[in-house]
């Protein structure tokens, strides 16, 4: 039985490990989600664009482009960022899942990368929009 735990344990890490490799994002990428409340609150997002990769946009000033685990979604992300100049600050968000689940990130974020986008951020949403956004009273589209 000892043995079969460290060899579940050995998986796992190995596992988290390729998980980690497969992001196409660097830790110094994620946004904190309590720096973009106080920047929306301040009205410094002049030039900052907030999109939304998952089911809705609820983050004050957010455009919506919906999941973009869906061919049509990353397309449309794709039109909507080729006319933006690739040094301009991009946040992108989902927040539908825990963030190690989520299907929308990852593809919306590799091809931030493929485009050329020099300042694109993800916003740290580790649990998903209700507990990291809107729990805390950050500001919405509403």
């Amino acid at each position: 039985m000892k043995y079969l735990l460290i060899i579940v344990c050995f998986a796992c890490s190995i596992f988290s490990q390729a998980q980690q490799k497969q992001d196409p994002w660097k830790d110094s990428q994620l946004m904190d989600p309590a720096l973009l409340a106080s920047r929306i609150e301040k009205h410094k997002t002049k030039d900052l664009v907030i999109i939304s990769v998952g089911p809705e946009a609820i983050i004050k000033g957010s455009v919506d482009i919906g999941p973009t685990h869906e061919p049509e979604n990353l397309e449309k992300l794709k039109n909507y960022l080729k006319d933006i100049p690739k040094n301009r600050e991009i946040v992108i968000y989902c927040g539908c899942c825990p963030f190690v689940k989520c299907p929308n990130i990852r593809p919306a974020f590799a091809l931030l990368m493929e485009m050329g986008f020099k300042n694109a951020k993800l916003l740290n949403l580790p649990k998903n929009i209700k507990t990291d956004w809107l729990d805390k009273d950050y500001p919405t589209n509403d």
